[in-house]
C-alpha cells in the first residue's frame, strides 16, 4: 500500500474546539494531520467554542436542546450525546469512505468502537489517561465505590475495543502492559504543541491589569477542580511569602466550575491570603501565552498524572521556569528543564518556587532549556510523522488480513 493521503474520522465527545488543555491538543492535532495532506473529518458534539478551525471538516451531532455549558467531567447528560455521535460518526465514516477512525479518550473509544463494528474501519485509540486516576476525584456516583467500579471496568475494557493504542507518556505504556495491552498493538506517542504563539508576547499588559509591576509573580493555569491539587499551590504560597513578601500568585483558570471556585477562595481566605492570591476565569486558551510571558515562575501541582498535562506543553514553549511534582513532570529533568519535587511534597514546591524566584539567572536558564527541549522533541511535524507511521502500519495489516481471508482453505485449516 502506498502512503496515499488519507481519510482520517477523529471523534472527539466534547465540545470542539473548547477552552482547555485536551480538546487545545486535539484540535492542534488535527490541524497538524491535515497539513500533511491528509482529509480530517472531527466528528464531535453540537457546539464548541469560537469559531471553527480551519482546514478541518466538522460533523457535528444534531442540537435537541442539550446544555452548551462545557463542562470537565461526568454529567447526566454525556451518554446520550455519545449515542447521538455513534449515528453521526456512522453516517460520516459511510458517506466520506473513511479509512480509519481515531478516536480521543475513553468515551471517544466507546463510540468509536460501535462505528467499527458496524463499517468494519479500524480504530486507533488515543489514550491520555486512566479512569481508575480520575473518575472517582468528580464525586459524580453515589456510592463512590460505584465510580471506582466504573472506572475499573473502563480501563479493563476500552483500550481492547482498538486496533491500535497511542498512549501518551511512559507511565500510560506502562499501566495499559499491565492491563494486558499487547506491545505489538501499543504505541507511545506524546502530546506536540505548536510554539509560534509563546514566548514573544510583551509582559507588560498583563502585569498592568493586576497591578504587578515589580512584583514576582507565581502562576499556574488550567482548570481548578480538586484533580489538580490547588489546595497543594495555596499551602506552597503560605511559606512563599514568608521569604518572598512582594511575591504573588495569579491562578488563570480556563475553566472554572462554581463550586471549586467557592472552595478555592474559602480556603485562599483560611489561609490568610487574600492580598496574595488572584484569580481570573474564563480565560480564552488564545490569551494563555500572554499571561504565562508575565509569569516569574509557572507550577503544576497535580501529583501522579499518568499523562501528559498540556499545560506543562505550554510552560516549557513559553521558556518558562517550572516546579513540578515528579508525578506530572512528563518531559521535564530536575535542575535541567525544571525544579522537580516528590510527589504530594508542598513544602518543596514551595522551596522549589522561592529557589527560583531568587535565583533569575537559574530560573531564565532552566527556562530556555525546557523551551528549547520541547521544540526540538514535540513539534508536530515530528509527532505526527510518528502517527502516520501507525495509520499506515495498521491499514497494510488490515489489507493483509482481508487478502488472506479471500485464499481458499483446505479441510485441515491451511492454506490451498
Amino acid at each position: 500500500m502506498q502512503n496515499k493521503p488519507l481519510r482520517i474520522a477523529m471523534v472527539v465527545a466534547s465540545p470542539f474546539p473548547a477552552n482547555h488543555g485536551t480538546p487545545g491538543s486535539i484540535r492542534e492535532m488535527a490541524e497538524a494531520v491535515a497539513a500533511r495532506g491528509h482529509d480530517v473529518h472531527v466528528v464531535t458534539y453540537h457546539f464548541g467554542e469560537g469559531p471553527n478551525p480551519g482546514g478541518l471538516h466538522i460533523h457535528r451531532i444534531p442540537d435537541f436542546g442539550f446544555s452548551r455549558r462545557v463542562v470537565v467531567g461526568p454529567t447526566w447528560e454525556r451518554p446520550f450525546l455519545d449515542l447521538f455521535m455513534v449515528f453521526t460518526l456512522c453516517r460520516v465514516v459511510l458517506h466520506e469512505d473513511i479509512d480509519l477512525i481515531h478516536a480521543h479518550n475513553y468515551e471517544g473509544a466507546l463510540v468509536g468502537y460501535w462505528a467499527r463494528l458496524i463499517s468494519g474501519r479500524p480504530l486507533v485509540y488515543n489514550a491520555v489517561n486512566m479512569m481508575t486516576d480520575e473518575l472517582p476525584s468528580y464525586n459524580f456516583f453515589r456510592p463512590e465505590i460505584l465510580g471506582v467500579w466504573l472506572a475499573g471496568l473502563l480501563d479493563f475494557c476500552v483500550p481492547r475495543m482498538a486496533d491500535r493504542v497511542v498512549a501518551i507518556s511512559h507511565d500510560l505504556v506502562r499501566m495499559l502492559a499491565a492491563q494486558g495491552i499487547k506491545s505489538d498493538c501499543l504505541r507511545m506517542i506524546p502530546l506536540g504543541i505548536d510554539t509560534g504563539p509563546f514566548g514573544g508576547s510583551d509582559p507588560s499588559p498583563i502585569r498592568e491589569r493586576y497591578a504587578l509591576l515589580g512584583s514576582p509573580l507565581v502562576m499556574y493555569t488550567g482548570i481548578l477542580d480538586r484533580l489538580q491539587r490547588i489546595d497543594y499551590l495555596l499551602r506552597a504560597m503560605q511559606i512563599v511569602v514568608k521569604e518572598a513578601p512582594d511575591a504573588r500568585l495569579l491562578l488563570v483558570a480556563t475553566i472554572a466550575k462554581d463550586k471549586d471556585l467557592q472552595e478555592c477562595r474559602k480556603m485562599v481566605k483560611e489561609l490568610n491570603l487574600e492580598d496574595r492570591v488572584m484569580i481570573t476565569v474564563n480565560t480564552s486558551f488564545e490569551e494563555i501565552p500572554s499571561f504565562l510571558a508575565a509569569a516569574d515562575v509557572v507550577v503544576v501541582c497535580r501529583p501522579r498524572c499518568p499523562g501528559f498535562p498540556v499545560k506543562v506543553l505550554n510552560y516549557m514553549a513559553a521558556g518558562k521556569p517550572i516546579v513540578a511534582f515528579e508525578g506530572s513532570a512528563k518531559g521535564l529533568r530536575h535542575m535541567t528543564t525544571a525544579f522537580v519535587v516528590g510527589d504530594d511534597d508542598w513544602r518543596g514546591l514551595a522551596q522549589g518556587i522561592i529557589s527560583l524566584l531568587q535565583n533569575p539567572k537559574m530560573a531564565a536558564g532552566l527556562g530556555e532549556d525546557a523551551r528549547e527541549w520541547v521544540k526540538t522533541h514535540l513539534g508536530w511535524p515530528r509527532i505526527t510523522g510518528e502517527l502516520e507511521t501507525v495509520y499506515y502500519d495498521l491499514l497494510r495489516e488490515q489489507k493483509g488480513k482481508n487478502r488472506e481471508a479471500l485464499v481458499p482453505r483446505k479441510p485441515d485449516g491451511s492454506m490451498r
